[in-house]
C-alpha cells in the first residue's frame, strides 16, 4: 500500500471512529428536562452573581510567570535524564540556563513583578512633594 493512499485510509478511518463515538453518546447518553441541570454546581454552594468579575491583571502576570519558570523544571528534567550523554557541555549549557533565569527572576522581582501589596507600590512610585509657603503638601 502507498503512503498517500494509507494516510487517506487511516484518516477516513479516525474521522469514521469520532462520528460513531459522537453517535453513541447522542444515542445511549441521557436526557435531562429539568430546570436545574444548567445551572452551575460549585462544591453544593449555589452561585450568587455573576460570573463576569473583573480580576486584577497581577493573577495573570503570576500566572505567566509560573508558566515560564515551570518550564524550566521541565527543561532540567530532560537535561538531567541525559546527563551522562551531554557531558560537561551539557553541564556548562544548564548552569548558563538557569543563570539567565535567576537573572530574569531577579529582574521581576525588582521590578516588583512579585509585590502584591500597596506598601509596594508606594515604594516604586513615591507622590511628589512640593513645599509652599513651610508645608508640604502632595500633589
Amino acid at each position: 500500500m502507498n503512503e498517500p493512499l494509507a494516510m487517506v485510509v487511516y484518516s477516513a478511518a479516525v474521522v469514521l471512529l469520532v462520528a460513531a463515538m459522537i453517535a453513541v453518546s447522542y444515542l445511549l447518553g441521557q436526557r435531562h428536562t429539568q430546570p436545574a441541570t444548567n445551572e452551575p454546581y460549585e462544591s453544593g454552594i449555589l452561585s450568587t452573581g455573576s460570573a463576569r468579575v473583573r480580576v486584577s491583571a497581577k493573577f495573570y502576570l503570576v500566572a505567566m510567570l509560573f508558566v515560564i519558570f515551570d518550564l524550566e523544571a521541565v527543561f532540567l528534567f530532560a537535561w538531567a535524564v541525559a546527563f551522562r550523554e551531554l557531558g560537561w557541555l551539557g553541564y556548562g549549557g544548564a548552569l548558563f540556563f538557569i543563570a539567565v533565569l535567576a537573572v530574569a527572576l531577579i529582574y521581576e522581582w525588582r521590578m516588583g513583578a512579585l509585590d502584591w501589596g500597596s506598601s509596594a507600590r508606594a515604594r516604586r512610585f513615591p507622590v511628589p512633594v512640593s513645599r509652599k509657603g513651610g508645608e508640604a503638601t502632595a500633589r
